[in-house]
Parts: structure tokens; C-alpha cells; sequence
């Protein structure tokens, strides 16, 4: 394998573990390493000391250690040929006069009604694809997105879906046992609509597990769990590893997904990939990626409906002997082997 390697990949983003960024820069990069392999080519990646000191790549891979001050001036060595930024909000651009690739995930800044972040985010946005050559997002709705909001001149924006994350380590229960449960995983923030979520809880001895990051808006859902009297059986266990998850995923009663602002939802692929029922909300990317194998909650999250949503739901899942493979086989339509040939033909075609 050649040692000096020609394209770098800015993971900035892995210092935050337990989130989508996270996982989208592990299992591209995996995936790509085996495409350079195969063409006797090394990748480098470009991050914080953290993400080295995890261990998370093979030793094949190159490492660059990134620098608070490399947000201001980055050179590169001449032998790198493609910058890749893997984050639409990116603030490391190298000053070389190479070709960059942007991956934008999502312009979920849109949906959240905050003026604030609005602005902010789409300046830095507009910068990034100015700086870009070539625009790379991971589904339809946000390329459409990208066009109706974001100057992209004479750019070309292409859709390369996420893959399914398989774990092939082994599964971790919690110390806790719980009853039967539903399952939802995210960075728990306001914009992922967990607290819509404690009425499925009525009238029935279920328990809803929530993982992530945890904030304030935990004292949210924790309210909404009071009104429906149901406090008692919401468990917010904050971050977990990836054994845990995936026990979670693969153990679930259902798993429920309300989240109104996403650019792909990799969580949605690793709970289909268990067969499990999927029932998620019609906004943003969502349908795109759970097509008619999942099930949808209203636009508006009415309770009531929800409820029958819910439960119409989950007859249908358990009265259809197939319908188990079919939520397997969506799951398998995401690839990160095949994401990873379609952005190593867009590193080769710019260079």
C-alpha cells in the first residue's frame, strides 16, 4: 500500500462520541480504508489527539492532529490531493489550491425556529459552499433543501445515502431489567420531539427507554410524562455504548422515532435492520428513508391519534409473518461499503 497518502478527511466531529457525526465518520472511514486498500492508497484522517487516542482506525489509516489554530491558517503537504470536510458547518479549510468536497447532512437550522442559529448557520454554510467544489448530501430532501436555500452556483449536488451501522461486537444489557419497552436513541435536544412519546404509554404496562446526550429538555419530556401519569416508566438513561444501543435496538417492543429535523436518521437503519416495528414521524427525511416498511405518526403528534397510530401499528406488525424480513431487507438497501465507492469515485473524478 502506498504510505503517502493523497486524500484527507477532516473528522473534527468524532470528538463528540455517542452522535450521528460520530458514527457517519467511523463507518465511512472503515469503509473507504478497504476501497484504498484495494487500489494500493492510503487515507488520512484529520482530527483531534482524542479521536487518535481511541484507537478507532486502523493503523493503515494516517493520522493528522488537528490544531485550534489550524481554523485560521491549514496548509497542507503537497502530496494531498482532496480535502473531504465531513461536517456542513465545518471551520477547517485548508489554503491550498486543491479540490474540496462538502458533505451537508442536513439544514435542520431551518426547522427549529431560532433566529440566532439561523443566521449563524447559514453564513457559514454559504462560506462552505463557496469554498467547496463538489456538495455531497446523504439524502433527497436535503438536496432539495440545498437548492431551494443555498447558492450552489453551477455546483452539481449529489445524494450519497448513509449505510446500516451492524454491530458485530457483543451486546450489553443493562443492569437494570426493564418490562417490555420502546426504544429511542438521539441526542436529546428539542428538535428530536421525544416528549411526544409519553402518551404511548397509556392504558398498556410498557416502558419507554430514552438514550443520548442528555440537556434541559429532559425536564420537558419528564413533564409530558407526569400529565399522561406515566413518569414512573420513562427512563432517560442518558449516553450508552454501542453494545448497549444495539441490545436496546434488538430487545425493543418498538422503536419510535418523532424526530422533525433530520438529514437521514441512522438510528431508523439500525433498529430495521433487527426487523423490529418502526414508527416514525413524516417529517424531514424520515419517510425516505423508512418507505412503506415503517409506520408514521400525524404531522401534528396528536395524541389520540397517536395512540391509534400506535396501536393499529403494532396489530398490523404482529398479524404479518413477513413483515419482519421486509423491515431486514429496507435496512440492507443502506450500505456504507457502497457510500464509501461513491465517494471514492468523486475523489477520483476531481483529481
Amino acid at each position: 500500500m502506498a504510505t503517502t497518502p493523497s486524500i484527507i478527511i477532516d473528522c473534527d466531529k468524532m470528538k463528540y462520541a455517542n452522535t450521528g457525526l460520530f458514527s457517519f465518520c467511523y463507518y465511512l472511514i472503515t469503509e473507504l480504508n478497504k476501497v484504498a486498500e484495494k487500489y494500493d492508497e492510503t487515507i488520512a484522517v484529520f482530527a483531534p489527539d482524542k479521536v487518535r487516542q481511541r484507537e478507532h482506525f486502523p493503523e493503515s489509516v494516517k493520522f493528522i492532529s488537528s490544531k485550534t489554530w489550524n481554523k485560521y491558517y491549514l496548509h497542507l503537504p503537497s502530496h494531498y490531493k482532496v480535502w473531504h470536510s465531513t461536517f456542513q458547518l465545518g471551520k477547517y479549510w485548508p489554503k491550498n489550491d486543491i479540490p474540496k468536497i462538502l458533505t451537508i447532512h442536513d439544514l435542520n437550522f431551518l426547522y427549529h425556529g431560532d433566529d440566532k442559529e439561523y443566521d449563524y448557520s447559514l453564513s457559514i454554510l454559504r462560506k462552505n459552499v463557496k469554498r467547496a467544489d463538489k456538495i455531497i448530501t446523504i439524502s433527497e430532501f436535503s438536496k432539495n433543501d440545498i437548492l431551494r436555500y443555498l447558492n450552489v452556483e453551477d455546483k452539481k449536488v449529489e445524494v450519497i445515502y448513509n449505510g446500516c451501522n451492524y454491530f458485530h461486537g457483543e451486546l450489553v444489557a443493562p443492569a437494570e431489567q426493564h418490562r417490555a419497552f420502546l426504544f429511542s436513541v438521539g441526542t436529546i435536544l428539542p428538535k428530536k420531539n421525544f416528549h411526544v412519546l409519553p402518551c404511548l404509554l397509556k392504558d398498556n404496562d410498557l416502558d419507554l427507554i430514552i438514550a443520548g446526550n442528555t440537556s434541559d429538555y429532559c425536564n420537558v419530556i419528564m413533564r409530558e410524562a407526569k400529565k399522561w401519569n406515566v413518569e414512573n416508566r420513562v427512563k432517560i438513561v442518558g449516553p450508552i455504548s454501542e453494545g448497549m444501543k444495539h441490545w436496546y435496538l434488538k430487545n425493543c417492543y418498538a422503536f419510535v422515532y418523532p424526530s422533525i429535523a433530520e438529514g437521514f436518521g441512522l438510528p431508523v437503519v439500525e433498529a430495521m435492520n433487527y426487523g423490529v416495528p418502526v414508527f416514525l414521524s413524516r417529517h424531514t427525511s424520515l419517510p425516505e428513508v423508512g418507505g412503506e416498511t415503517a409506520i408514521y405518526f400525524n404531522r401534528e403528534f396528536d395524541p389520540e391519534m397517536m395512540q391509534f397510530e400506535f396501536l393499529r401499528g403494532i396489530n398490523n406488525y404482529n398479524s404479518d409473518s413477513k413483515v419482519k424480513e421486509k423491515i431486514k431487507e429496507r435496512a440492507g438497501m443502506f450500505s456504507w461499503s457502497t457510500a464509501a465507492k461513491q465517494y471514492w469515485d468523486i475523489y477520483k473524478e476531481i483529481t
